[in-house]
């Protein structure tokens, strides 16, 4: 029988088709293994405010039972059962009761969804080397630990909620999380147009509603990130968001993909350069930014409607939605940007943004008139 040899092209074919799968099978089986141990330390948690509930006595040595927990489950297991962390599972539970992990979208508990005892007893049977209760606990802990532990801080339930949602939906790394929390993008949402249900409610809009730009385009955005000096151009502006475009894709949101910066465009004899263009999936339209280090002015809108005009004949692919125009400022006035951008033929939006942190005291001012403002409405509608 005559052998053949085998060519490289064909080796190299099946050969990274393989490290491919046993790659995949590496991801799912260190996902699968971090979502049990989350669960596990729900389950710790649980077992600790089970214990200190128990009674007046049982609560009295609560800091005590973590204090020896600690050093013995460290003795045994190593790092990671520290007296702050136990402290943190128990924390865990409580932000995340049994009625709100084990409730399917029916309302019931899986067949399976069998809690262990305080003796560890369960009714369930499955894998020997996975108790039942903790297979199904993991499947409802689609995020890693240290995701959980810095949700944790967020005092809000909806806020904390919504967090969680959108670091799945988007798939945030914890930095990313981190600094969507501190830059409290729940709370600049809730404030921002028509955005006040999320006030009340977290969650993503139904499949069927389209989302419009004023939706899609946040207000303020926040770029603290870019530690820019007082005084700046708007070419030093353009700079350092290229420079951290990761984070200003952040901050500009998922659905951004970034195109270009100082696109030209020539109109007659005059050239003209756009400093930045995305796209934006759900939108299904180009969006162009005109940065500005100054107010918002009607001759910016002017400007900025000679730039769709001309995307739109040149720029835009066929399926695509005409493109949003977004003018970046460093602040603006509500009645000139009402006047200046309202009923023009094409969609151009005026965003104000800022280089360091929002105060605290004055989004909770803001957050709260948005909420009596909603009750207002509600009580007018049902009165009608």
């Amino acid at each position: 029988m005559t052998k053949r040899a085998l060519s490289t092209d064909d080796y190299d074919g099946i050969r990274s088709g393989i490290v491919e799968v046993l790659e995949s099978a590496r991801r799912a089986a260190a996902r699968s293994v971090n979502a049990v141990m989350t669960a596990s330390y729900w389950e710790i948690g649980r077992r600790i405010v089970e214990f200190e509930q128990g009674g007046a006595d049982r609560a009295a040595y609560g800091e005590a039972l973590l204090t020896r927990l600690a050093d013995d489950l460290t003795q045994r297991f190593g790092r990671g059962f520290g007296r702050a962390n136990l402290a943190n599972m128990r924390a865990f539970y409580l932000q995340w009761p049994p009625g709100q992990i084990l409730q399917t979208p029916s309302g019931r508990l899986p067949r399976d969804a069998n809690i262990q005892t305080a003796s560890g007893e369960s009714a369930a049977t499955g894998d020997a080397a996975t108790p039942p209760a903790l297979a199904t606990l993991a499947a409802r802990f689609p995020l890693p630990w240290s995701a959980y532990v810095r949700l944790l801080s967020v005092k809000s339930d909806v806020a904390r909620a919504f967090y969680a949602n959108e670091a799945l939906r988007e798939g945030w790394s914890v930095r990313q999380l981190d600094r969507q929390v501190n830059s409290q993008l729940y709370e600049r949402l809730a404030l921002s147009r028509n955005k006040a249900a999320l006030v009340e409610k977290a969650g993503e809009p139904a499949p069927g509603d389209a989302m419009t730009p004023e939706e899609a385009i946040r207000d303020p955005f926040v770029l603290e990130f870019l530690d820019i000096k007082d005084e700046y151009s708007e070419s030093d502006l353009e700079d350092a968001l290229i420079h951290r475009l990761a984070d200003f894709l952040l901050e500009l949101g998922d659905d951004f993909a970034f195109i270009g910066r100082q696109r030209r465009l020539r109109i007659d004899d005059t050239w003209f350069r756009v400093d930045l263009v995305f796209f934006h999936r759900r939108l299904k339209c180009l969006v162009v930014i005109d940065l500005k280090v100054g107010r918002f002015s009607y001759a910016d809108a002017g400007q900025m409607h000679l730039y769709l005009n001309y995307a739109r004949e040149h720029w835009m692919k066929p399926g695509e939605n005409p493109p949003v125009g977004l003018i970046l400022c460093a602040g603006k006035g509500s009645a000139e940007a009402r006047y200046a951008l309202d009923n023009l033929p094409n969609k151009i939006l005026a965003a104000e943004y800022q280089t360091v942190l929002p105060d605290e005291q004055l989004i909770a001012e803001e957050l709260e008139r948005s909420r009596r403002q909603l009750e207002a409405r509600r009580a007018g509608s049902k009165e009608t």
